[in-house]
């Protein structure tokens, strides 16, 4: 019996958000399945690391910090990893913060940074890859909802509404397209850093509440693969994965 085709081998992948957590983890992955890595985010020295042991380890990496609000650092990234390696396949917009809080608090610094980085980071990464996937005559957008993008939960108003944007964005792009794949991953709870920056003490609570039945990141990343590793002509348009204990 053959073995399967491989339709991830020497593909370019550019990951933001890949200094930890689900981008770190899929880099590791998709880089064991002979892609090209492009690990972004604004943590150089970490993303360095990563990239080293992904060597070391027989794959290929490159590191690039960038700031996924601003437009011409996003653009940049995706101009040195196609100037590297001549191509860009896939774009995964996985760069997300979740400071969660009740609206009441009226933390709306924080509601503005979200906005930024989990609405206008994920529109300027498309941004950045679509003229590029419309030259090629084909790429793979995949970016990262939540379940937070199909239920509402109280102290995450702001945050599932930046999801909801993420998802309404992805479906968009998709009937835009005839020829680029879009792919709207939506995790439920995850062992990550996501949330590290919460300042309300009872939502920081109730998450180390939630994460008691967290999955592991490598869990998002199977799901990643699983899109990326489809023929061309099929678009997996949605994948939500959940803990199997999880009602949420």
């Amino acid at each position: 019996m053959s073995n399967p085709i491989n339709h991830v081998e020497n593909k370019t992948v550019i990951i933001t958000g890949a200094s930890s957590g689900i981008g770190e983890a899929t880099a590791r992955l998709l880089a064991e399945r002979g892609a090209n890595v492009v690990l972004a985010a604004r943590r150089t020295e970490r993303l360095n690391e990563i990239a080293a042991q992904i060597e070391a380890a027989g794959g290929s990496a490159m590191t690039r910090s960038v700031d996924v609000t601003d437009a011409d650092s996003v653009d940049a990234l995706v101009y040195h990893a196609n100037n590297l390696f001549g191509r860009v396949d896939a774009i995964f917009n996985n760069a997300g913060v979740m400071p969660l809080a009740p609206m009441s608090e009226l933390k709306t610094g924080e509601w503005d940074n979200m906005i930024n980085v989990n609405i206008r980071g994920v529109l300027n990464g498309i941004a950045a890859v679509l003229p590029l996937f419309k030259e090629q005559g084909g790429g793979h957008v995949i970016n990262t909802a939540s379940i937070g993008a199909h239920v509402v939960v109280p102290s995450g108003v702001v945050y599932c509404a930046t999801k909801y944007a993420v998802w309404a964005i992805s479906e968009g792009l998709r009937q835009e397209s005839t020829d680029v794949r879009v792919t709207t991953i939506s995790p439920g709870v995850v062992e990550t850093e996501l949330g590290h920056d919460i300042t309300d003490p009872t939502s920081k609570e109730l998450l180390t509440q939630f994460r008691q039945l967290a999955l592991k990141p490598d869990a998002i990343a199977r799901a990643v693969l699983y899109a990326l590793d489809q023929p061309a002509d099929v678009d997996i348009n949605e994948v939500i994965v959940r803990p199997t204990a999880s009602a949420f």
